[in-house]
């Protein structure tokens, strides 16, 4: 993954306040080709998960978006796969981005005085809970297709063992042998993307 260099010179003060000229260390930074290709696989998955988080404010949503960009043509060192690779750590990016947003505007509120229960974090922090969902999305994509429908259907339609193979048009035999083997090939891809314990 290529980097440019920036202007390796930088003003600096000594103790007597004066400017001095000094060296600074080059910063490098992802190069225009494999930052636009990042933006071109994963930004409108990143959108839509950030409009859910924002309940549609598109405004916020894309300030969020670029940010998470920024932070990534910052650290291409965190990127060094590819951009094909690059959606876990860019959610996992947008996800903090969201999180520091959220807090900032409930400190806001309350440095306003005008904090109402409602406007407080709830235990369970919902924009962790939505990029949490959609990372598990990803996940569940890694999955041959006749694991991924058993666990869909048992688990986020939340139908029975009978219920699912009448959907999937398989015996209720076969809806548990694949569950069982497709949560033992899920568990995994879910620690390696940091959602579930290792």
């Amino acid at each position: 993954m290529g980097t440019h260099e920036h202007d390796a010179d930088s003003r600096v003060r000594d103790g007597s306040g004066s400017g001095v000229r000094a060296e600074a260390r080059p910063v490098r930074t992802m190069d225009r080709d494999t930052l636009a290709e990042l933006h071109r696989l994963h930004a409108s998955a990143l959108m839509r998960a950030l409009l859910r988080l924002t309940s549609g404010d598109r405004g916020r949503a894309e300030d969020m978006l670029q940010e998470t960009f920024l932070r990534a043509w910052q650290h291409p060192q965190a990127l060094t796969r590819g951009p094909e690779h690059g959606r876990p750590w860019l959610f996992t990016v947008a996800r903090r981005i969201a999180i520091d947003h959220f807090r900032a505007q409930s400190a806001r509120a309350k440095e306003l005085g005008d904090e109402t229960p409602e406007d407080r974090a709830a235990p369970d922090d919902p924009y962790e809970e939505v990029v949490t969902a959609h990372a598990v999305g990803d996940a569940l994509a890694e999955l041959p297709e006749h694991h991924r429908a058993v666990l869909v259907e048992l688990h986020l339609n939340d139908r029975s063992t009978t219920d699912a193979a009448a959907a999937l048009g398989i015996p209720p035999g076969t809806v548990k042998s694949r569950n069982f083997y497709a949560v033992r090939a899920l568990r995994p891809v879910l620690e390696r993307r940091g959602l579930a314990p290792g």
